[in-house]
Order: C-alpha cells, then structure tokens, then sequence
C-alpha cells in the first residue's frame, strides 16, 4: 500500500515538471513572436513617417511654386495699373489744359455778344429818330397790313388744313383699324354651352331617373339644374340659367354614365369631384386668358370670374374668345395712337366680366363689371374704360374709346356671332317698321345684312331739305329704340320722273 502512494506521489510530481516545461516553452515561443510583431510595427512605422515626410516636402514646394506664380501675376497687375495710371493722369493734364482754352475762348464770345448788343441798340434808336416810331408801334402797325392784306389767304389756308386734317386722320384711323382687324381676324364664333346630353342607350334613361325618380331628384339637388326628359330618343336636357351649373351637370352625368353605377350616394360623389373639376378648369381658363394676352397683376377674384366666361355665350360668340380677341386688337391700336397698352388690355380683357353674375346681381352687365372691378382695387382708368365700353356712359379718355371700338370690331364683323334665321328676319322688320312709321315713306327696305336701311319717299311730300332731316331722325329713332351690333346706315332716296312722249 505505501509503495501505491509512493508512486502515485512520484507519477504526480512528473506530470508537474511536464507542465512546466510545456508552460516554458510556450512562454519563449509567444515573446518570440512578441518581438517579430514589434520590429514589424516599427519597419512601417519607418515608412509611414518617411512617406509623410516626402509628401510634406512636395506640399511645401508646390506652395512655394504656386506662390511664385501668384507673386509673378500680382507684379504683372500691378505694372498695367502703374501704366493705366499715367496714361489717365496724362488725359487729365490734357483735359484741364483744354477747358482753360474753352473758358478763354467763353470770355471772348462773352465780349462779342456784348458788342454786337450795343451796335444793334445805337442802329435801333438811330432808325426810331429817322421813322419817327417806336419799334413796338412799328411791330403793331406792320402785323396790322400784314393782317389786312392777306386775311382772306389765312382764312382759306385754315379752312384747307382743316379738311385736310379731317380727311388724314380719317384715312389713319381707318388704317388701323383694317391692319388690328387683319392681323386678328381669327374665327370667333365659338361652341355654345352645352344643354342636351347625349345618352348611350335609351336604357339609361331609366337609370338615370332611377326607382321612383330617386336619381334624377338627387342630381337636380346636387346640381341645382332641372334636368328635363322627354321623348327624344337618346336625349336628356339641362336647363339653369348659372352656366358652371350645367357644366358641372353635364360633367358629373358623362362621368356617371362612364362609370354605369348610378345611385344617390354615388351620384353626390361624382357631383363634388366635377365641381373640383370645372372649378379648375375655370382658373386655368382665367390664367390662360391673362397669359395669353400678355398682362400680369389682376387679383386672383377677377382672373375667377374671368375663367367662368368660358362657359358664358353672347348671341353665339364665347364671351372669353371675344375678350381675349378684343385685347390683342386693343393693344394694337393702343400702340399707334399712344395709348396705355397695359390700362387697354386689362379693361377689354375684363370688360364683361359683369356677365359671369347677371344671373345673381341685377343691372347691365358693363356697370357690375365696374363695380367689381373697383372693388378689387383696379385703376380709375380701367375701372372708367369697363363701365363706358356701351353708349350710356360718355368715354372721357382714350383708353375707353379704344375698349369701346374693339367690342364694336369683334362683335360687328361677319362670322363672329350666330344669330338664328328667326331672330335675323325679326330685326329686319323691326328696322323696316321703324322707317315705315314716318310719314311721307313709299316703301323702305332692310338690306346688306342689316347694315343699311333704303327709304323711298313720296316726292311730292319730301321736298329735298326735308330728306336731309328725315335721315337723321330716322337715325335717331333706330338708336333709340333698337339693339344692334355697329352702325346701320340710313339712305334716303327722292327721286321725281317727268315722262312724255312724243307721237
């Protein structure tokens, strides 16, 4: 048993020096490496610092080379300002030596001025001794022959350049009206608003009107537009007198149609979505306009109003086209007379912005535009050349003559309004009866569109001078009591036929 625990110690004690000696030799081989690792370290720490030193040389000699160029440069500059310098010294050494020569050659005209003065007084007061006159009795006396004997020739070279101015300006105004209207003369009769919808199918009348008339009564709601079905085949009607009205009406129905669900809540959906629709579409419309036209700085209010003109029609014409057109021959014929080109086309370009409310504020159209157009800050100008653009208001400046001839032009000429064969025949016979209804007319007769009236009279009741005063009160009368686009011409005719034969 002693001899087990002896070599049990002696197997003990062995497996401890194997420890050592392993634990020994990993010590040395680990400080080794240790030391490899270090002198690894300084080799490229070695070469960092000897990198960093060559590109810190090459820096410092970069600067200095950069700095010599500048320093070259800089002495360059300097040189040219040195040379600039003298050379402006020079000029002005030269300049003040001129201006003494001019102030020397002053002072002599200074003493001829002086000198011809006091000849010209001694020559005045010897020839007032010898005429026995002073020069302002003279100066009288001479205006009075001259005036006695050539008066009749003044009065009939001022009675010529009279005419003459008559028939100049005349001649020019005509040449620019003819070369505004030439180079406007777009086509202008314009789409009108549109009140019937065409349907796909007669099925969707049915759905339109939905069960027990549901759909139809939530669109008129919506809408507030009458919405009238009748007969017609493949036909529905919309009728309200606001015009964005029936354009978010007819929006809103194409939207419903395309979609095929049509039922109250749907329908108040659709209809809030074609109300953000035509409200962009009437400020674009505005914007466009203004754009178009070439003006900037209307307030946002007007350039709205102007927008909904695109939905509105005047016997025909769109009321926005007719503006727009108006505002480009206005700024022509602004430019030839000297007119405010500004002031002119922002006056005609909203000129009938009063009839985007007609059908919410009463009066004419022209004094509501004013009115609003005041409100929103425009100038006295503008403002004046709105409300005077009709004859019951007397334009005062030339900024509103020109607005009012330019709606004249665009609503006058041949092609911009359609006026119903119905309505065109009516006004032939209202001009007719107007002339009819003077006494002493034979037969009067509407021709050339409207634009002349041909009155025959009885010879013996008409002398001639009483012709003269029949056409201007027939004029009168068609102003007064009639609507028309321009001027009508009124041509009375007298005509006496002696007839005889001879057998």
């Amino acid at each position: 048993m002693v001899e087990g625990i002896i070599a049990a110690i002696i197997g003990a004690l062995a497996g401890v020096g194997g420890t050592v000696v392993y634990t020994k030799t990993r010590v040395a081989g680990g400080k080794h490496k240790a030391d490899q690792l270090i002198a690894e370290a300084k080799t490229k720490a070695s070469n960092i610092v000897l990198k960093a030193k060559d590109e810190a040389l090459q820096l410092a000699k970069d600067a200095k080379n950069e700095e010599a160029d500048r320093r070259k440069k800089w002495d360059k500059t300097e040189t040219r300002l040195v040379e600039r310098e003298t050379a402006l010294d020079k000029k002005l050494d030269e300049l003040d030596k001129r201006a003494e020569g001019l102030r020397a050659q002053e002072d002599e005209v200074d003493e001829l001025k002086n000198d011809i003065r006091d000849i010209r007084t001694r020559q005045q007061e010897k020839l007032e001794k010898i005429a026995g006159l002073k020069k302002k009795d003279a100066a009288q006396k001479l205006l009075e022959m001259t005036e006695r004997d050539i008066k009749d020739d003044l009065t009939g070279l001022v009675a010529k350049l009279q005419n003459e101015a008559k028939d100049t300006a005349e001649e020019q105004a005509q040449l620019i009206l003819v070369a505004a209207m030439e180079r406007m003369s777009s086509e202008v009769t314009a789409e009108r608003t549109v009140t019937a919808i065409k349907l796909t199918d007669d099925e969707m009348k049915g759905r339109i009107i939905g069960k027990e008339g549901r759909n139809i009564q939530a669109l008129q709601r919506a809408t507030g537009v009458d919405i009238l079905v009748d007969d017609t085949p493949g036909m529905i009607i919309l009728s309200s007198f606001d015009p964005l009205r029936r354009q978010v009406a007819r929006l809103a129905l194409e939207m419903l149609m395309k979609d095929g669900r049509i039922h109250p809540g749907r329908i108040e959906e659709v209809v809030a979505k074609a109300n953000k629709e035509i409200e962009k579409e009437v400020i674009r419309a505005g914007e466009d306009a203004a754009r178009e036209v070439g003006v900037v700085g209307i307030p946002k209010d007007l350039i709205h109003l102007l927008g909904e003109l695109k939905f509105r029609t005047s016997y025909g014409q769109n009321v926005l086209m007719h503006s727009t057109e108006m505002a480009h021959m206005a700024g022509l014929i602004a430019e030839e007379i000297g007119a405010d080109v500004r002031t002119v086309k922002i006056a005609t370009l909203l000129h009938d912005i009063g009839k985007a409310v007609t059908h919410k504020i009463e009066g004419k159209h022209h004094h509501i535009g004013a009115e609003i157009a005041r409100k929103a800050g425009l100038s006295d100008e503008i403002v004046h050349a709105i409300e005077a653009h009709h004859d019951d208001v007397e334009a005062t400046t030339a900024e509103a003559l020109v607005v009012r001839v330019c709606d004249a032009l665009s609503a006058a000429r041949p092609g911009a309004r359609n006026i119903s064969a119905e309505n065109f025949a009516e006004r032939m016979r209202e001009l007719e009866n107007v002339a009819n209804a003077f006494p002493g007319i034979e037969k009067s007769y509407a021709i050339s569109a409207g634009r002349e009236v041909r009155v025959i009279v009885r010879p013996e009741q008409i002398d001639d001078l009483s012709a003269i005063k029949l056409a201007r009160d027939i004029a009168n009368k068609i102003e007064s009591t009639m609507q028309y686009p321009g001027t009508i011409k009124v041509n009375v005719l007298r005509e006496t036929r002696a007839i005889e034969f001879a057998k």
